[in-house]
């Protein structure tokens, strides 16, 4: 019996700060080991790593699904350091090169207006 192809699709690298303790060559390295096909980049509000990781991938010989986890909140003009302060993440995948490049305004977006405590 075959093993199913499996890709994790939600890792974060040494640039999800106080998050992620992975760096992106041992996620690769980890990935090959296990005869991987892909695996998704998905750090916490932020797109640092996606070219090292894409590059890291493809010279690894697996797909690299860049993404990006984000914090999503009604209120995020909201200048609150409440504990109730209601967010949630959503874990957002580029299918194409126009879905990274709409990621990358996300992530921007996210610093420049909507940035307080977590982007």
């Amino acid at each position: 019996m075959t093993a199913t192809p499996f890709a994790h699709l939600h890792c974060h690298s040494e640039y999800s700060m106080l998050d992620g303790a992975s760096r992106i060559k041992d996620l690769i390295s980890f990935a090959k080991e296990q005869n991987m096909p892909g695996l998704a980049l998905t750090d916490h509000g932020v797109m640092y790593g996606s070219v090292r990781f894409y590059q890291e991938a493809k010279k690894a010989g697996i797909k690299p699904i860049l993404g990006c986890e984000v914090y999503v909140t009604a209120e995020r003009h909201a200048r609150s350091v409440s504990p109730r302060a209601k967010y949630y993440h959503l874990t957002l995948l580029a299918r194409t090169p126009e879905g990274y490049r709409n990621l990358m305004k996300l992530s921007t977006c996210g610093f420049l207006e909507g940035f307080y405590y977590k982007p």
